[in-house]
């Protein structure tokens, strides 16, 4: 037993002594937002020597989980011993996004910043007081599609009216403006969602198919 209890002690000795000697620096700059940040790649390269020095080895696991309709990171950072052995985990959502990235490069960006959260715990990295705390959540948004404007939005329910209006003709049953919403957002996004709310990649979209149907009942 007291052998067990010296062991675990001295895990942990040198673990205090590692998290006391570290000093991660912050290697990369983000030129849009003007500060620095640290990544997890600038972590492991402080981390490295010090965990060697102290006969430590510091581990990072991946695992994909769907939580609700969305792909998350859970990244496990482990510092041991080979005999104890400490842990933290840290979470990044998968951007919806794939404008500019194929599957492979958000999943690694995902990657990226769930490990520097997880090192951030297992290590006693504090970066709330930082711009690169949000780094994330920036990059993600720079990406996001733009909303559609008011005019556009305007003009869409136009076409949309107009075109219910024409099926109706076409088709001798009344359809409203609305059942041709439902119809076209449910066809290609299957569920119904707000025109005001659409993005630019979604406003195509719909007025591609719009346009098409158009020109389809308009033949009959």
């Amino acid at each position: 037993m007291s052998e067990k209890i010296t062991a675990e002690q001295n895990f942990i000795e040198n673990f205090s002594k590692l998290i006391h000697e570290l000093k991660a620096p912050k290697g990369q700059k983000n030129t849009f937002g003007k500060y620095n940040y640290r990544s997890a790649e600038d972590i492991l390269e402080a981390v490295k020597p010090i965990a060697f020095k102290y006969g430590l080895i510091i581990n990072l696991t991946d695992t994909i989980k769907l939580i609700g309709d969305r792909y998350y990171v859970e990244a496990v950072a482990s510092v041991t011993d080979g005999f104890n052995r400490f842990s933290s985990t840290g979470l990044a959502r998968e951007s919806e996004v794939k404008k500019g990235m194929d599957d492979s490069q958000i999943t690694g960006t995902a990657s990226s910043y769930a490990r520097k959260y997880a090192l951030n715990g297992l290590l006693l990295i504090d970066d709330t007081k930082d711009a690169d705390t949000d780094e994330y959540k920036q990059e993600n948004d720079s990406k996001a599609p733009k909303k559609i404007t008011k005019t556009q939005a305007q003009a869409m329910l136009k076409k949309i009216d107009s075109l219910a209006e024409l099926v109706s003709v076409k088709t001798n049953k009344k359809v409203t403006g609305v059942d041709m919403w439902q119809k076209i957002s449910d066809t290609k996004f299957f569920a119904v969602l707000d025109i005001n709310t659409l993005d630019a990649e979604q406003y195509m979209t719909v007025k591609r198919y719009a346009e098409e149907l158009e020109k389809a009942y308009a033949k009959k």
